[in-house]
């Protein structure tokens, strides 16, 4: 019932995505920052954690649970550290993920030669 609940959740915030390319003139950027900034309000609010829970997976690795995760840490970053919190909290917890996205692209990089289209 996990993986059934991860690929609904998870299918659904593509298909939201989908729509907005199809159907509005938004660019690729402008959706993607409408989803970070989605999950840094629904976390700021704590409307995220019951869509996490319930979705699991599905709602926790799209870009929509990136928002959602750099926002938790900025809040228990300032609780923690005070106004310095602000600033290292996002990149505190999120560290793993990004460190992981530049390894694998230079990785990939290394791995395979670039040519002109």
């Amino acid at each position: 019932m996990q993986f059934l609940n991860a690929f609904i959740f998870g299918g659904l915030i593509c298909a939201v995505g989908q729509i907005l390319i199809d159907k509005t003139s938004l660019t690729p950027a402008r959706i993607l920052t409408a989803f970070v900034v989605s999950g840094v309000v629904l976390g700021a609010l704590g409307l995220y954690e019951p869509i996490a829970n319930a979705g699991g997976e599905g709602a926790a690795v799209p870009i929509s649970g990136f928002g959602n995760l750099m926002a938790q840490g900025v809040r228990d970053a300032l609780a923690r550290d005070g106004a310095l919190g602000i600033l290292t909290g996002g990149l505190t917890s999120a560290a793993a993920g990004i460190t992981a996205a530049i390894a694998f692209s230079l990785i990939a990089s290394v791995m395979s030669k670039s040519r002109d289209k």
